[in-house]
Parts: structure tokens; C-alpha cells; sequence
């Protein structure tokens, strides 16, 4: 019996120093750095090296962030004003049709304002940020206030990118449709590369242009890497029209869109809410993986 009893505590000892694979977690400390007069917020994992993403935050042109870093080092996953696209800034946020203005194609100039720039939460498992806009009308006035609030863990040699955008309107807004607006990612891309678009229901590239999905993956063959660098967008349940559309285009920029649906309106001193989660990594697709951290992050 006391043999017994002996085993039995060794277990329990053996249980709590070795958990369950699918309780490990690998979670880094980051920390965050701002630079008021290049108008930039950085994310580092370790300060010695360069940074794993940079927020751009000037007072007149739209804020993006570029670059985002591989989680492992190797290669730069966003690109800035690509040729083919001069007005695609990494990854940003830009209405069309904002009471007949466009904030997608004109990211600069009369068009943006800078409100703040803040570090919220500066060190720790997670890390978070805040910028806010007015988006301006001809003469100038703010017809909208955008607020981007920020967050940024690394689990598990993953980046988990969260994003709440709040829209305060100054007046009544109108967002006609249009087959784009809202949030937009580039990566890198040129003719010949390697790379796909796959989304929630398994349709791929221009099958999923237009189509409602819980989520999508966009993989490409990185310069340098010898696997898929990846950056998964994650549509929220409580948002409005979920599950969103999508706007997938000819380069592989992809980025959720309520207004491929049609138009949407914000009345006069009312905010609209809206969340997505960012998953970037590299190696394998698994469409399992992706769910699991949908569900993980939808709370479903």
C-alpha cells in the first residue's frame, strides 16, 4: 500500500511538471518603443535586434504598419507602394465611397489628419497601441474619426495581430459599395511567385474574390525562405455581416470588405465598431490550424 501510495505521488509530481502538449505555450515578452519624430511605434522581441513590426503614424498620410518581420527572422512579409499598386501601404485601413470620398486610393495630403499616437500597454505577453485620424471632407472638416487600437502577442512562434477599428461619424455617413474598403493587406508579390489565397470554405485566388469567409490565408514564397511565409485574417462574429466578404485581387492583396455587400452608413455621432485578428507565421497551411484559432478567437 505505501508503495502505492509512493507511485501515486510521483504521478501527480510528473503530471504538474509536464503538462499536456496542448497546454505549452511559448510566449515571448515584447516591448514597445516610439519615435515622435519619425512618427513611428515599433514592436521588438529582443531590443539588441531590429523590430518585428513598425506602426507609421505621420500627421498627414494614412497610418500602416510596415514592415511586419517573420516571426523567425527571416524576411520582410508586407510591402509599401508597390508599382502596381502605389496607393497599397503594407497593411492599413482605407474606406472608399466615404459620402462620395475616397480614402483608399488617396492616402496622403488633404485626406488625413493625425490625431494621436499612443502606447498603450508598452512591455509584457501583449503589447498595444492606439492611433487616431479625422478622415477630412474638401474644405477640410473632420467627417469621421478613426481610431485604431492595437495589440500584438507571440504564441507559439506566431504573431497574433489584433485590431479593433472604432468609426465616430461627425456627420451622417455614407459607405457606398464598392468591391474593396476596410482593411488591406499587402505582401510582397511579383509576377511568376509563388503564392496563394485560400479561404474559411477552401476556395482559392479568385474564387474567393467577393465571397463571404470566416477567414482567409494568404501564403507567398518569401525571397530567401525555403517555406511559405503566411498572414491569415480572422473575421469577428459580432461584427456587422459576418461572415465578411472579400477582396482578393489580382496580385493576391487581399483584405475584408462590408462594402462588396453594399452600402452601410454610420448616422451623425455614432460609432461603429469592428474587429479582426491577424495570424502571421510561416511553414505549412492547415486549414484545421486556422479554424482552431478562429473559433480560439470568435469565441464560438
Amino acid at each position: 500500500m505505501k508503495s502505492f501510495i509512493i507511485a501515486l505521488i510521483s504521478l501527480i509530481i510528473q503530471a504538474g511538471e509536464n503538462p499536456r502538449k496542448d497546454e505549452q505555450n511559448d510566449v515571448q515578452i515584447l516591448t514597445v518603443h516610439q519615435d515622435k519624430n519619425a512618427g513611428t511605434i515599433a514592436v521588438f522581441r529582443n531590443e539588441d535586434q531590429g523590430p518585428l513590426l513598425t506602426q507609421n503614424a505621420l500627421p498627414n498620410i494614412r497610418p500602416y504598419i510596415h514592415p511586419i518581420i517573420a516571426p523567425d527572422g527571416n524576411g520582410v512579409l508586407t510591402e509599401f507602394s508597390p508599382a502596381h499598386h502605389k496607393h497599397q501601404t503594407g497593411l492599413y485601413w482605407g474606406l472608399k465611397q466615404v459620402n462620395g470620398r475616397d480614402y483608399f486610393m488617396n492616402w496622403q495630403g488633404d485626406y488625413w489628419r493625425r490625431i494621436s499616437a499612443t502606447i498603450i500597454e508598452g512591455k509584457g505577453q501583449r503589447v498595444r497601441w492606439q492611433v487616431v485620424y479625422e478622415l477630412l471632407d474638401e474644405k477640410a472638416s473632420a467627417i469621421l474619426t478613426e481610431t485604431q487600437n492595437w495589440s500584438m502577442q507571440e504564441t507559439n512562434g506566431k504573431f497574433l495581430l489584433d485590431l479593433e477599428w472604432r468609426g465616430e461619424a461627425k456627420i451622417d455617413i455614407t459607405l457606398g459599395k464598392f468591391y474593396v474598403g476596410g482593411l488591406f493587406l499587402r505582401m510582397p508579390w511579383r509576377k511568376g511567385i509563388a503564392g496563394e489565397v485560400i479561404n474559411a470554405d477552401g476556395k482559392r485566388n479568385s474564387e474567393a474574390e467577393g465571397q463571404r469567409a470566416k477567414w482567409n490565408d494568404l501564403g507567398i514564397r518569401i525571397d530567401g525562405r525555403e517555406d511559405a511565409a503566411h498572414i491569415a485574417i480572422l473575421d469577428h462574429r459580432d461584427n456587422a455581416d459576418f461572415p465578411i466578404a472579400w477582396r482578393v485581387d489580382n496580385e493576391l492583396g487581399m483584405g475584408p470588405s462590408r462594402q462588396i455587400l453594399g452600402d452601410w452608413s454610420i448616422r451623425k455621432g455614432e460609432t461603429e465598431v469592428i474587429r479582426y485578428r491577424l495570424i502571421v507565421y510561416t511553414g505549412e497551411f492547415s486549414a484545421a490550424a486556422i479554424t482552431r484559432l478562429w473559433k480560439e478567437y470568435s469565441g464560438e
